[in-house]
């Protein structure tokens, strides 16, 4: 099997997913042309080399509709000869993107493959796209769905995470996302986005909260007010899951002090086959 190598990464900067955010008068296709033209550019990447160009996009409708890879590559000014295909596996999309480009180059379809994702909330937020799974009734009931929030309440309750314990979790990821900017851990991976007269409009992530502190987590009003949610689950010997074998009602808590930041990014990755004769610098 032939051994996939990754040559380079950059990404745009996290903007706010809200209509004040900074990237909010972005287009999806504009977002990814700059990531894609920058991964060209600071490569000096002869763009006829890459075989396909694959981006995870979870609200694939509207402005990121139709293909938004192959969309990116063309404004891009790749090559005509550039191939494109957008995928959805929800929030893991770019990851699943990464990992079937480095699957076509260790199968030896590809030599080249441009990996990444896109998605941009703050024009196209969570839900944009419909689906049966949350809208339609019958297989929403069938399908047992529960809404992400309530979803992770429910977790925290059955597995005795307390609202300290995931706030002291959330300020450590603070914490850190501030010690690597601070020391330029992202320096050569983050790209400056511009607006169509080439003003800078964000070159860092716009959801840090580096000031924060369990004081200040713990003053925060919950997204749900404290409720009780009657949940039919399962208790087995070995602790709680789902199901339907006993009804037990537990006593749901809202431990999240505010919904996580949407965010507005799109990463690329260029992968190459262990022959391919390009050498890049990170």
């Amino acid at each position: 099997m032939t051994a996939a190598y990754i040559y380079d990464h950059v990404r745009s900067p996290r903007g706010r997913g809200k209509a004040n955010g900074s990237l909010h008068g972005i287009t999806p296709t504009n977002l990814a042309s700059q990531v894609l033209s920058s991964l060209r550019d600071r490569n000096e990447l002869d763009t006829a080399l890459v075989d396909d160009v694959i981006l995870g996009c979870v609200t694939p409708i509207g402005e990121q509709g139709a293909n938004i890879a192959r969309t990116a590559a063309l404004n891009a000014d790749y090559a005509e000869t550039v191939a494109g295909k957008q995928l959805n596996r929800f929030c893991a999309s770019g990851l699943e993107a990464v990992n079937t480009a480095a699957a076509q180059v260790m199968a030896g379809q590809s030599d080249v493959v441009i990996g990444g994702g896109v998605e941009c909330m703050s024009r196209l937020p969570m839900g944009s796209d419909g689906g049966a799974w949350p809208t339609d009734p019958q297989v929403a009931s069938k399908l047992h769905f529960i809404p992400q929030g309530i979803g992770a309440d429910l977790i925290a309750t059955l597995h005795g995470f307390s609202r300290e314990t995931i706030d002291g979790y959330a300020l450590e990821s603070q914490k850190r996302a501030a010690h690597a900017w601070d020391n330029g851990y992202f320096a050569n991976s983050i790209l400056a986005i511009k607006n169509h007269v080439g003003e800078v409009v964000l070159d860092h992530d716009e959801h840090m909260r580096p000031e924060s502190t369990m004081e200040s987590l713990a003053s925060l009003k919950p997204v749900q007010r404290e409720r009780h949610l009657s949940v039919c689950i399962s208790q087995p010997e070995e602790g709680p899951g789902l199901g339907q074998e006993r009804p037990v009602v537990p006593d749901v808590v809202d431990h999240t002090q505010r919904l996580v930041g949407q965010i507005r990014q799109a990463l690329k990755l260029l992968l190459n086959r262990e022959a391919f004769p390009l050498l890049i610098g990170g």
